[in-house]
C-alpha cells in the first residue's frame, strides 16, 4: 500500500543514517589501510580498490552535504542526481540503483562480446577469401 508522509520522511531520515553509519565504519576502516601503507605494508587488490572507493565517497560526500544541510534543497536532490549520477557516495545508493547498474554494465558487456563475435567471423570469412 501507500505510505504516509510521516512513514516516507522516517524511511528517508532512517536511509540517511544507515548511509552516515556506512561511510563512517569504511573510513574508519580506510584510515587503518592509510596507516599500514604509512608503515610500509603492501595493500591487497580489494583493499586498495576499499580504500580508492571510500576517498572517492569522501569527495562526493561535500556536494551531497550541501543538499542535507540547507532546507527544502533536498527537494532537488533527484534533478541533480539525474544530471550526476555518480555524485551520491556509495553507501547511500539504493538496491534498486545497485542493481540498475549492474544491469547496466551487463548489456554493456554482452554488446561487447556480440561486437567481438562479429569481428571474429567477418575476420574468418576474410581468412578463408584469402586461402580459398
Amino acid at each position: 500500500g501507500r505510505k504516509s508522509l510521516r512513514q516516507k520522511a522516517v524511511d528517508e531520515l532512517k536511509h540517511y543514517y544507515n548511509g552516515f553509519h556506512l561511510l563512517w565504519t569504511d573510513t574508519k576502516v580506510a584510515a587503518r589501510m592509510v596507516w599500514r601503507l604509512l608503515h610500509g605494508q603492501v595493500l591487497t587488490r580489494r583493499e586498495r580498490r576499499r580504500l580508492l572507493r571510500t576517498c572517492a565517497d569522501l569527495f562526493r560526500l561535500v556536494p551531497f552535504l550541501v543538499f542535507v544541510i540547507v532546507p527544502f534543497m533536498e527537494f532537488l536532490l533527484p534533478v541533480f542526481l539525474k544530471l550526476f549520477p555518480e555524485m551520491l557516495p556509495s553507501t547511500f545508493e539504493t538496491e534498486s540503483k545497485k542493481e540498475e547498474k549492474q544491469r547496466k554494465k551487463l548489456n554493456a558487456k554482452l554488446e561487447l562480446a556480440k561486437f567481438l563475435r562479429e569481428t571474429i567471423a567477418e575476420m574468418a570469412k576474410r581468412n578463408k577469401a584469402a586461402t580459398g
